[in-house]
């Protein structure tokens, strides 16, 4: 033994597609003194075993025999989804070290690189040095994990400022503990002075990521297009690029984005879920085929796996007539609501596979029964954005002739008004119905007419009748059920609560509205809206509101109902 185990950690994660090499990489580890070593073959496995548990240490190779995505692509995927701890240290084991590979391993902030061959003595006393660095900081993980937010954002900036070790990255942590704070001015202004002495890529799309939390999505959209330009292989920065791209409804710009970042790091679940998605909704069968299905072969059993996937990939296999591979979709989704059984979201997911499959198989009056039973839920407090794209695609795919005119009017205006609160979102419903005419021209007028019923309401405000504007929109709300009328009534209560009689009575009904129909949208387009901020350090033990973005209600994460089934959730994201 070479060292205290102690000093180093009690459990270790070897990731090595070489057996010789992996085999050796777990002796040496045990010869250290850290008993408990796990050792897996591919990224897949890899995923599931840091999903599960914690470990001291994660050893992983630089590129992996068999697999498309490369370690420090892991790496950058696991910060970005929260798996990683803060005190995990994660070593990079190169075969080589080229210029670009040294760049790319300092960008990401890696913990250890060590290059193949090296003593065991050596690899000792690295991992020596990057265990402390981890208790150096513990102070600020700490922070962290207590929710003491300020004491962690002075900690960062005092190393900073003293130039100590360790010190950009803490600037780098600070300024994101700012954004997800909402104190966006201050997180803007740490970012631009790094980006601006070291011009740092990362330090350049904060920037324009805190434009965008600021509701300035032609700033932000403006800085992220720079950045892909210089950085045309800086993945985040895509990331970025198709959020904004989707909150400004220019879906086929987002797909391009999205696609462009999957060839970049072409074995991310997350990734290629995304693409997939946008295509589907897109009308790009051939893409979303090759993305959803690359996405399930990664694989479903991660927490970055969404069941919308399944869901998608069975609405393609009905389109292409393929009823055994949907049968086999319909078969993993009942499997994953087998798992979790009082997930409405799954419930809904396997009801309208059966659908489907109704449809395949000529049980037409089996296949509208489902479709008009999902319909009847759309004036449940629970009916999300994602249950109104399914319903929408779900009705577009009964033949027309044996769907009533009447019934399906009333339920594309009642899923239109309660939805349509801005133009991104207005577009997603138009193409989960597949830009059905008729349908089409239903979704825009209700649009419209939400529009107009706010611009009156500002109208009244401006003329000095602030309670009119306030009880007309929290009417409408409440007929409707549409969050950006109910929001802007509260927004109209706290600007002018001074000028309102009885504004008590109507901030009472106003929060009633918000808590019953305002719930976060987690999708949108197959996107996830959970608090991850797309480019973004990760930091894990933080449990921070997202800064407000543009759109009512769009970031964020209580669940729409009791289950495990928002992309964000701890347990089962995307169940």
């Amino acid at each position: 033994m070479l060292t205290d185990p102690q000093s180093l950690g009690a459990r270790a994660l070897v990731i090595d597609g070489n057996p010789t090499l992996r085999r050796a990489t777990v002796a040496q580890l045990r010869e250290l003194g850290i008993a408990q070593v796990r050792q897996c073959k591919g990224l897949a496995d890899a995923r599931l075993s840091l999903e599960q548990m914690d470990f001291d240490f994660v050893l992983c190779a630089d590129f992996i025999e068999g697999s498309e995505l490369s370690g420090q692509a892991l790496l950058e995927e696991l910060r970005r989804d929260a798996v990683l701890p803060h005190n995990t240290v994660f070593v990079m084991l190169a075969s080589e070290a080229t210029y670009a590979q040294v760049v790319e391993a300092a960008e990401a902030a890696l913990d250890c690189f060590v290059l193949r061959p090296y003593k065991l003595s050596a690899l000792a006393e690295r991992l020596g040095v990057a265990r402390r660095r981890k208790q150096e900081l513990g102070a600020i993980f700490d922070a962290l994990e207590r929710h003491q937010h300020a004491r962690a954002v002075a900690a960062c900036l005092q190393r900073h400022e003293a130039k100590q070790p360790y010190g950009l990255h803490c600037a780098r942590m600070a300024a994101e503990i700012l954004l997800k704070m909402g104190r966006i001015d201050e997180a803007m202004a740490l970012f631009q002075q790094l980006a601006q002495d070291r011009d740092l890529p990362w330090a350049r799309l904060g920037v324009a990521r805190s434009h965008f939390a600021a509701g300035d999505t032609v700033n932000a959209r403006r800085q992220v297009e720079a950045l892909v330009r210089s950085q045309p292989h800086m993945a985040e920065a895509y990331d970025v690029l198709g959020r904004v791209q989707v909150d400004q409804g220019e879906l086929a710009q987002a797909l391009r984005s999205y696609h462009a970042v999957t060839e970049i790091t072409p074995g991310c679940n997350l990734r290629l879920q995304h693409c997939g998605t946008l295509a589907f909704y897109l009308g790009d069968r051939e893409l979303a085929l090759e993305m959803l299905e690359r996405a399930v072969a990664i694989g479903t059993q991660s927490r970055l796996f969404d069941a919308l996937t399944l869901m998608l990939l069975g609405m393609v296999r009905h389109d292409m007539g393929d009823a055994r591979r949907l049968l086999t979709v319909h078969t993993q989704l009942q499997q994953f609501l087998a798992t979790y059984p009082a997930s409405r979201r799954l419930q809904r997911f396997d009801r309208a596979a059966g659908a489907l499959r109704a449809l395949l198989a000529r049980q037409l009056d089996e296949a509208q029964r489902i479709a008009q039973a999902l319909a009847d839920e759309a004036a449940h407090e629970d009916f999300d954005l994602e249950a109104a794209n399914l319903v929408l695609a779900l009705w577009t795919r009964l033949p027309q002739r044996d769907v009533a005119a009447g019934l399906q009017d009333k339920m594309v205006r009642g899923i239109g008004m309660r939805f349509c609160v801005s133009k991104s979102i207005t577009e997603i419903l138009v193409a989960s119905a597949l830009h059905h005419e008729a349908i089409t021209q239903m979704l825009r007028a209700c649009h419209a007419e939400i529009t107009g019923v706010a611009e009156e309401a500002m109208r009244l405000a401006l003329q000095g009748a602030q309670r009119s504007a306030v009880e007309s929109l929290l009417a409408k709300g409440e007929a409707t059920r549409n969050a950006r009328l109910i929001e802007m009534a509260g927004l109209l209560l706290r600007r002018h609560r001074e000028h309102i009689t009885d504004s008590g009575v109507l901030q009472a009904m106003a929060a009633s509205l918000q808590q019953r129909y305002c719930r976060p949208i987690t999708h949108i387009a197959g996107i996830r809206r959970s608090g991850r901020s797309p480019g973004g350090l990760l930091l894990r033990g933080q449990r921070l509101e997202p800064a407000a973005e543009s759109g009512p209600t769009l970031p964020g994460h209580p669940l729409p109902d009791d289950s495990p089934a928002a992309p964000a959730a701890v347990d089962a994201p995307g169940r």
